[in-house]
């Protein structure tokens, strides 16, 4: 049955991987689940695959020959929110942390369980499919943060930040219950959906990047404050 139904047209995965037992077991895997595979076996494929294929994922392995996985995630991302959902034999924190701060939408290590990879490509399609649009008329004022909602720009004093789509949403949950402490869960709930089933790190790595744009200084943050063992809080009057 086609993960998008069986009435609708397969789900068009490009995967870019090198090593061919991956390619392989991902191929006749996911067209046993109903996708539809594409292959690119270096990352100057991959890009050109990606141009011409319009597919609907991108798995994307790091050690690429050509042209690496960082630099077809970084150039994936300037033109597209098409999910990408790394795959990689590269566990260390500093790739994912990179890669979740690119854009990437997740990460699985090798080795991994087809039936774990297909559970995260297919929650990261529903939160895309799903996505509800902002709707707010009126800005969302704290302190000095202001975000105008519909139009999806934020501002500190008179100063505009450009934020990506789940950082907005995380900073938007965090303003609208100033004083309050979120949960992890809460957070990770709200922003990415009850079925996310990725790392948690991914939420620490969002709040990172916020502090880095959004605080005078990052490592000892004055509005994003952290609870220690149970999430974060905004402080509306910060000393």
């Amino acid at each position: 049955m086609s993960p998008a139904g069986a009435s609708a047209p397969a789900v068009r995965i490009l995967l870019v991987e090198d090593e061919e037992s991956f390619i392989d077991a991902l191929s006749v895997g996911l067209s046993r689940e109903g996708f539809d595979v594409d292959v690119a076996r270096d990352g100057a494929e991959g890009l050109a695959h990606f141009a011409t294929r319009a597919p609907d994922l991108v798995l994307l392995d790091l050690m690429l020959p050509k042209v690496n996985g960082i630099d077809v995630c970084r150039a994936i991302r300037a033109s597209s929110d098409v999910p990408i959902i790394v795959v990689s034999a590269k566990g260390e924190e500093v790739d994912a942390v990179l890669l979740l701060e690119l854009g990437a939408d997740d990460y699985v290590t090798k080795p991994y369980r087809l039936r774990e990879l297909v559970a995260r490509m297919r929650a990261v399609l529903r939160r895309r499919e799903h996505a509800v649009p902002w709707g707010e008329d009126e800005p969302l004022r704290q302190g000095p943060f202001r975000l105008d909602i519909d139009a999806h720009r934020c501002f500190v004093g008179d100063r505009e930040v450009k934020l990506r789509k789940k950082e907005f949403a995380l900073l938007q949950l965090l303003l609208e219950n100033p004083g309050r402490v979120l949960t992890r869960d809460v957070l990770i709930d709200r922003v990415w959906g009850s079925d996310y089933v990725g790392d948690t790190k991914t939420l620490d790595v969002h709040i990172k990047r916020l502090r880095a744009l959004l605080e005078d200084d990052p490592k000892s943050p004055r509005y994003i404050t952290t609870v220690r063992g149970v999430g974060y809080r905004f402080e509306l009057s910060p000393a």
